[in-house]
């Protein structure tokens, strides 16, 4: 199956860029780019893309309102969007991932990593570029007050809660726990249900708001 991408970014030399690096593989298609928010809002609602990705600073619309509008917590059919942006910044990266995004990726973290973030949002998993990970997912810590899930996860689904939290996909958190790849998938979706979340950016957000990991765990 062919993943379909939106680009969203006010540089065309970019736009290029990302399209180049990511029609180079036989599994992935550019469907449209888009040149600012607006644009790429109505595009993407238009074109239903199977991931969006979007760069924070651009015109009339900025990346943080583009991800809102898109995957946000009041959108009924959210889209799966990867923020792909220049700027390393708690702020933004919390933004992004509070809007909704499934990924957060610099611009220098390479062709690799761009394939592998658009495929693991493809799949349902997260990707966010490993130099920001903990440090930006821990400072949530101190952002928000606690809230308890409305059933308790037991002890099986608060590892899964903490590998998550730590960055690891689906198969890496399967290899910690030595458990099935479908095993690790059916426990997400418990979690996700019982705290009421939509996807595993948001679950790995509750897990440092929460403190069931600590800062600089391994």
């Amino acid at each position: 199956m062919t993943i379909r991408v939106l680009v969203a970014d006010d540089q065309g030399m970019v736009r290029s860029g990302l399209r180049l690096i990511l029609e180079d593989q036989d599994d992935i298609s550019v469907v449209a780019e888009a040149a600012d928010g607006v644009e790429a809002v109505a595009l993407a609602r238009e074109l239903r893309p199977d991931v969006c990705l979007v760069d924070i600073r651009m015109p009339r619309l900025d990346g943080l309102d583009v991800t809102r509008a898109l995957a946000g917590p009041d959108v009924v059919d959210p889209l799966r969007v990867v923020v792909v942006t220049t700027f390393d910044t708690d702020e933004y990266v919390y933004g992004a991932l509070r809007a909704g995004a499934v990924g957060f990726l610099l611009k220098d973290a390479g062709p690799t990593l761009l394939v592998e973030a658009v495929r693991a949002a493809h799949a349902g998993d997260a990707l966010v570029s490993p130099s920001v990970t903990v440090r930006l997912l821990a400072s949530m810590r101190d952002r928000v007050p606690a809230r308890k899930p409305a059933r308790p996860l037991s002890e099986r689904e608060l590892e899964v809660v903490r590998a998550i939290a730590r960055g690891h996909t689906n198969r890496e958190v399967a290899a910690e726990l030595f458990i099935s790849l479908s095993t690790v998938k059916s426990h997400v979706s418990g979690i996700q249900t019982k705290l009421g979340l939509r996807n595993r950016v948001e679950v790995a957000a509750w897990a440092w708001e929460n403190r069931v990991v600590n800062y600089g765990a391994p």
